[in-house]
C-alpha cells in the first residue's frame, strides 16, 4: 500500500510498505522504497549530470546516487560530493564515455571499478557495484556484481548504504532510512564482520556518531566490544587516513565523550595519541571552545603534555607543517601568555607578542590560543584588532647620524619598546626625541 509522509527535511512523495525478503543477507529485514522531492535534490542536475544521465540511459545501465550524498540529501543536506553507483563496469563506462567523446580522469580507481569522467566543466565519480572477495583490513579484493543489495551490504553504516535513483526513488536494503531518522549509528550487518573488512571503519564509527546521535553516549555494548576486540588492526592503517578520521572526530559533537570512549577501549593506542593523554586538561579545553570554530589541532594539543608527545603525534599521523608548528605554539604559550592583568588593557600580551613576531603567521596562532584558553571576548577582539604600523626605520635613525649597524638594531629595539608602552600611540618625532636626549 502506498502512503504519504515527511522524511526528514525531504518531501516524500510515495513510500512502499516495508517488506520481508530472503537474499543475502538474513539481517536485511526492512528495504523500502520511496520516492522523495526536494530543492536539494533537484538542485543536482546541472547540465553535466543530465548528460551522463541520458548516456547511461539510452545504454542501459542502471546509475544511482550512493551513500554519503544519499544521507545528505536525507537530512536537507544539499551534499558537497555526490558519487555514483552503476551497473555498468568500468570497461563498459569507459567504452561508452570514448564514443561520446566524454573525457576520463584519474585513473587511479579503476581497478576498485571507479570511473571518473568530465563533463561541462564537473567531475563524476562513477562506481561499479561491487563485493569484496577478500580483505586484509586495509585493502580489498573486489568481484564486480549487478546486485545492488550486495553492493549495499559490503558498506559500513546502515546510513551509508542506501542509494538514490535519479528519478527520486530510495533504495534502503538495510534500514538505514530509519536509523538516519532515529539518529542511531550502526554497522550494516554484523559490526565485528565489518570493522575486520577495514579497521578504519572504527574511526567512521565515532566520527558519525559525533555528526549523527542525539546523545553523547548511546552506544551499543556489542558494538563497543567489537571495537575493543579490533582496536589494534588501526595499527596497520595508514597515518594520513587515521589523521583525516580524527581531524572529524575532534570538532565533530560529543569530542569530549568520544575521546574518553575511545582511551577506554584503547583505541588511542594505535593511532599516536598519547597512552597518557592529559585527559584533565583535555576536558578543560573541550568546555572552552564550545561554538568557538577550533582547529583540530587546537583541542588535540591539549591532551599532549611535553613537546615530545607532538613528535610521536606527528610520526603516525603525517601532521602537516601548519599542524605542528600549531602544537608547538600551544605548547610553549597556553601557560605564559596569558590576558594581562590590567583590565584595561586585558588584550595587550597577545598584541606585543604579534607585534615582536613580525610574522603574518602567529596572529592565526594566538586565535587558536585564545580558543584554547576560553577567552571568548579576547577573540573577538583580537579578531577586530589591526596590527599598528611602527613609526620609525633605520634610515630615520640614520639621517639622525647614527650610522653602524651594530647601533641601530638595538635602538630600535629600545624605541619598539617605548611605543609599545604607550599602547602603540607614540608617532615618529615623540620616538626620535628618546634618541636625540640620548
Amino acid at each position: 500500500m502506498w502512503s504519504r509522509f515527511v522524511l526528514l527535511g525531504c518531501k516524500v512523495v510515495e513510500i512502499l510498505a516495508p517488506r520481508n525478503r530472503v537474499g543475502l543477507a538474513s539481517f536485511c529485514r526492512n528495504f523500502r522504497t520511496m520516492k522523495i522531492e526536494s530543492s536539494e535534490f533537484q538542485s543536482l542536475f546541472t547540465p553535466g549530470l543530465k548528460g551522463i544521465a541520458e548516456m547511461f540511459e539510452k545504454e542501459n545501465y542502471e546509475l544511482r546516487i550512493a551513500g554519503g550524498a544519499v544521507r545528505d540529501l536525507l537530512s536537507g543536506i544539499k551534499p558537497q560530493d555526490v558519487d555514483f553507483a552503476t551497473t555498468a563496469t568500468p570497461s563498459q563506462m569507459k567504452e561508452m564515455f570514448q564514443a561520446m567523446g566524454v573525457r576520463m580522469i584519474n585513473n587511479r580507481g579503476e581497478k576498485h571499478g571507479t570511473i571518473t569522467a568530465r563533463l561541462h566543466e564537473e567531475n563524476f565519480e562513477i562506481t561499479t557495484l561491487r563485493i569484496d572477495l577478500h580483505t586484509d583490513g586495509r585493502h580489498a579484493e573486489v568481484e564486480f556484481t549487478t546486485d545492488w543489495e550486495k553492493d549495499a551490504a559490503r558498506r559500513d553504516l546502515t546510513i551509508n548504504s542506501m542509494f538514490l535513483g535519479l528519478d527520486g526513488t530510495l533504495y534502503d536494503y538495510f534500514n538505514g532510512y530509519n536509523d538516519l531518522k532515529n539518529k542511531n549509528i550502526r554497522f550494516v550487518g554484523e559490526a565485528n564482520q565489518r570493522i575486520k573488512e577495514d579497521f578504519l571503519r572504527i574511526l567512521r564509527y565515532f566520527r558519525f556518531y559525533g555528526r549523527i546521535a542525539e546523545k553523547p553516549d548511546d552506544h551499543d555494548a556489542q558494538t563497543l566490544e567489537a571495537i575493543k576486540e579490533n582496536a589494534k588492526g588501526l595499527a596497520g592503517i595508514s597515518g594520513e587516513r587515521i589523521w583525516t578520521e580524527l581531524k572529524k572526530i575532534i570538532v565533530g559533537k560529543y569530542v569530549n565523550q568520544l575521546i574518553h570512549l575511545m582511551y577506554e577501549l584503547t583505541v588511542t593506542d594505535y593511532i599516536g595519541l598519547p597512552v597518557n593523554g592529559n585527559l584533565q586538561e583535555f576536558d578543560t579545553v573541550c568546555k572552552n571552545v564550545q561554538n568557538l570554530l577550533p582547529k583540530p589541532m587546537t583541542i588535540l594539543t591539549s591532551l599532549l603534555k611535553v613537546p615530545c608527545d607532538l613528535s610521536k603525534l606527528d610520526l603516525r599521523l603525517k601532521l602537516s607543517k601548519d599542524e605542528k608548528n600549531l602544537g608547538l605554539f600551544l605548547l610553549k604559550h597556553r601557560r605564559d601568555l596569558t590576558k594581562a592583568s590590567d583590565t584595561s588593557m586585558p588584550l595587550k600580551p597577545y598584541q606585543d607578542f604579534v607585534l615582536d613576531a613580525r610574522e603574518a603567521s602567529v596572529t592565526s596562532r594566538i586565535h587558536e590560543l585564545l580558543k584554547y584558553q576560553g577567552e571568548e571576548q579576547l577573540l573577538k577582539e583580537m579578531q577586530e584588532w589591526s596590527m599598528p604600523f611602527f613609526p620609525v626605520t633605520g634610515h630615520d635613525l640614520r639621517q639622525m647620524g647614527i650610522s653602524s649597524g651594530k647601533d641601530i638594531g638595538p635602538l630600535l629595539q629600545q624605541l619598539r619598546e617605548q611605543w609599545k608602552k604607550s599602547d602603540y600611540q607614540m608617532n615618529k618625532e615623540e620616538l626620535l626625541s628618546y634618541v636625540k636626549k640620548a
